[in-house]
């Protein structure tokens, strides 16, 4: 029995070592805050905004407000849709906070749940790339951008300096997530990881300038990259002169006449750089007004926010020929024919329509069918029983309401 303690002793004794060794070492390579961030703060959550420093987004002077016409059709389909007896206890019981439809600019659904209300901050996860890609297609209106075929070390001369190949790289290949970058996610020492880099590193200019690498050739595979993101932020950052979040705010936020104020949470308080892969923050009824700018081809109010050739060029069906070599095997689980544009998932109909969303993490979504005129926000804590078949829900209700 001794020997038995004694050798556990020893054990225990020598993974305490290897902790504090593997601890002391990730010190010496990695700012303190970012190892603090990923040993204590671990897997991000729907609440990230309220850890991270944010650049604020203020409401609109003139606040838009939907036209409301509720529709009981709307929770008896989805329940239908579902399969389950009343749709408002599914999504109190699977992690929703708030729920929305709009057709036509009319408000026919609006609920809320698990302690929220139309004044609670939910937040975007990756939703935030389809206000980057919104944001890259006004830089362009703007003139600030020539091109979205222009090289990204045309913006960015330091990547090309470091590795002549990132020549190759344009804007549209950042937008399209086919940049030939490495990504991967998880990596044995957990610090060295880009998920965990690219979430929790308090200096993101600096890893997605001298952190990324090159792979394969652009253009050949769609790789979802959250460095995809950053390096457009950069862009953005420096054609503009202003912050991301400052552009946002002048063309979108104020015009749009966004009810609420929200902000863009940022890498550090040092760094001050926008999370471009997640972190806008606000209340579901403005990202419903995002997706209802897009329904509207970037018209809005009598103004054209975003021109109509880039909201159609952004969304529109990218379906390769070698489709199964482009796109990885889980495409074929989306609804439609699924694709993916300038950061948009879009699902194709045999019709010829399409349907087009933003997505992200824990099941927050901004959905719109532009056949039916439909726009449709879903936030929550998490996934729920549906997991990641909120998409499938959302286009066989758009084929059916």
């Amino acid at each position: 029995m001794r020997i038995v303690k004694r050798s556990l002793l020893v054990a225990t004794l020598v993974a305490f070592a290897f902790v504090v060794l593997g601890l002391g070492l990730a010190l010496v390579f990695y700012p303190s805050e970012y190892v603090y961030r990923t040993l204590v703060w671990q897997e991000s959550d729907a609440f990230d905004w309220q850890k991270f420093p944010s650049h604020a987004l203020v409401a609109s002077r003139r606040p838009y407000h939907f036209a409301e016409a509720p529709d009981a059709r709307v929770p008896q389909l989805f329940a239908s849709i579902v399969g389950v007896e009343d749709w408002e206890q599914f999504l109190q019981e699977n992690q929703t906070q708030a729920f929305i439809v709009v057709q036509n600019d009319r408000l026919v659904y609006e609920a809320y749940f698990n302690d929220t209300n139309r004044d609670t901050i939910v937040t975007s996860f990756s939703v935030a790339k389809s206000f980057t890609s919104a944001l890259i297609g006004i830089a362009l209106d703007d003139g600030f951008i020539e091109s979205i075929d222009d090289p990204i070390t045309k913006y960015l001369p330091e990547l090309a300096q470091r590795d002549p190949r990132f020549t190759a790289i344009t804007i549209r290949h950042l937008l399209r997530m086919a940049s030939g970058l490495e990504y991967e996610e998880f990596r044995p020492l957990l610090f060295n990881s880009d998920d965990v880099l690219t979430t929790y590193y308090p200096d993101q200019r600096r890893i997605a300038l001298e952190n990324t690498r090159i792979s394969g050739p652009p253009g050949a595979v769609f790789r979802y990259n959250k460095y995809h993101p950053q390096l457009l932020g950069l862009i953005l950052e420096r054609t503009t002169g202003m912050s991301v979040a400052d552009y946002l705010q002048t063309r979108v936020w104020e015009p749009l006449g966004m009810e609420y104020d929200g902000s863009w949470s940022t890498d550090s308080e040092l760094s001050d750089f926008e999370k471009m892969e997640t972190g806008v923050n606000a209340r579901a009824i403005d990202f419903a007004k995002f997706g209802a700018l897009f329904l509207h081809r970037g018209r809005w109010q009598g103004r054209q926010l975003i021109s109509e050739n880039w909201v159609i060029d952004s969304t529109a069906p990218f379906l390769p020929d070698n489709y199964d070599a482009y796109y990885p095997a889980f495409m074929h689980s989306l609804p439609g024919h699924a694709y993916y544009g300038y950061m948009w998932w879009g699902m194709a109909r045999p019709d010829g329509a399409t349907d087009f969303s933003a997505a992200g993490d824990r099941g927050q979504y901004i959905y719109v069918s532009p056949e039916k005129g439909l726009v449709i926000v879903r936030n929550g804590t998490d996934f729920g029983q549906l997991d990641e078949q909120w998409l499938s829900s959302f286009f066989e209700f758009a084929t059916r309401f």
